[in-house]
């Protein structure tokens, strides 16, 4: 298993890995095969979406946003349920095809860390 450290800024955001998962699959010396990328947080997801346009990923966390508002009167009293649920819909992990030791993804495709309830250090686990 490899482990990748992320630290996240705000309270929510999308951040694209391509490169460090890329860099990953070379430390792993895969040249053929799937990774996973798994995220090991209640609160934070992974997936994978458009990379061309940063709109898409100020829609989706708005979106999101709409859908799990912060302040509901949710049950659980520590200010992140939503982040919580947010993770649930988005999810926990993404497999990507690797080919000739390269990450292969769609012309218009990145893999995206999601966070939903920052600032905080966080891991992702790959494996294939």
């Amino acid at each position: 298993m490899h482990i990748l450290n992320l630290s996240t800024k705000g309270r929510t955001g999308m951040i694209k890995i391509n490169d460090l998962v890329q860099a990953a699959v070379v430390d792993m010396k895969l040249n053929q095969g799937i990774v996973t990328i798994y995220c090991p947080h209640s609160t934070a997801g992974i997936t994978i979406n458009e990379s061309d346009d940063p709109a898409v990923q100020r829609d989706i966390l708005h979106r999101l946003d709409d859908l799990v508002p912060l302040n509901l009167d949710y049950e659980h009293h520590e200010n992140n349920s939503d982040a919580h649920i947010k993770a649930s819909l988005i999810g926990s992990s993404v497999q990507v095809f690797v080919e000739e030791g390269t990450v292969r993804l769609g012309q218009w495709q990145a893999i995206y860390f999601c966070e939903f309830d920052g600032p905080r250090n966080r891991e992702l686990w790959l494996n294939h």
